[in-house]
């Protein structure tokens, strides 16, 4: 259980690197994408992009998304431990499943602000000063269309040359998603003064609200 918590304490104030700048506003929209939904409904994304406060976070104030549940993927249910996953060797990625009315915002969009504003895609297996295959960068899908507009999306954006380094992030079959323990669980809004929190996850709450305004709403706490 304080494994994440020591090492995001040692760094505390002494964190000087600044976090990524968002692309999101000079990102295109997804040119292969569903239009929004006739009814309303509820689908699910599961996305992987480092330490999972922060993509939580994000995730809880864009439009459409009624609930975002940090958690893990790509290994079994039996390693699906936050104490065993720090290790990097269970196949988990800390990753996020995002629920959201298909009537107010298609997957696409939530790719947009997935590579934009929540993490970097051109870091594999870290993110920010976490390292380790437990923070890489992936997207799970469930079905087909979602791995179209993902793959479709990559290509997009390299052949845009969106961003500096190309994109890393792996678009790989959801298996299952195991969700994390209580304590993991609004880890941001809960803590907003933690150093970690402060330094790496609330400018990207920031950004989401300067860069895609027309996304951004008040959080959505489970």
């Amino acid at each position: 259980m304080f494994a994440k918590f020591a090492r995001h304490a040692a760094l505390g104030l002494a964190i000087l690197a600044a976090p990524a700048a968002s692309l999101a506003a000079a990102l295109p929209n997804p040119a292969d994408d569903a239009p929004l939904a006739a009814s309303h409904g509820s689908e699910k994304a599961v996305l992987a992009g480092g330490c999972f406060w922060g993509v939580q976070a994000v995730f809880q104030h864009v439009k459409g998304v009624t609930n975002v549940t940090s958690g893990y993927s790509g290994g079994s249910a039996m390693t699906a431990q936050y104490e065993v996953v720090s290790s990097g060797t269970t196949g988990h990625a800390e990753s996020v499943e995002i629920t959201y009315d298909p009537a107010q915002i298609t997957y696409g969009q939530l790719l947009k602000v997935y590579f934009g504003i929540a993490h970097d895609p051109t870091q594999l297996n870290y993110q920010g000063p976490d390292e380790g295959t437990q923070y890489r960068s992936s997207i799970f899908y469930s079905s087909p269309e979602q791995q179209k507009v993902a793959n479709d999306y990559i290509a997009q954006l390299t052949a845009a040359k969106a961003f500096a380094q190309p994109i890393v992030t792996q678009v790989v079959p959801l298996k299952a998603f195991y969700p994390a323990e209580a304590y993991h669980q609004n880890y941001a809004t809960l803590h907003p003064n933690h150093p970690y929190i402060a330094h790496w996850d609330l400018p990207k709450v920031a950004n989401l609200q300067k860069e895609l305004p027309d996304l951004y709403v008040t959080p959505v706490t489970n």
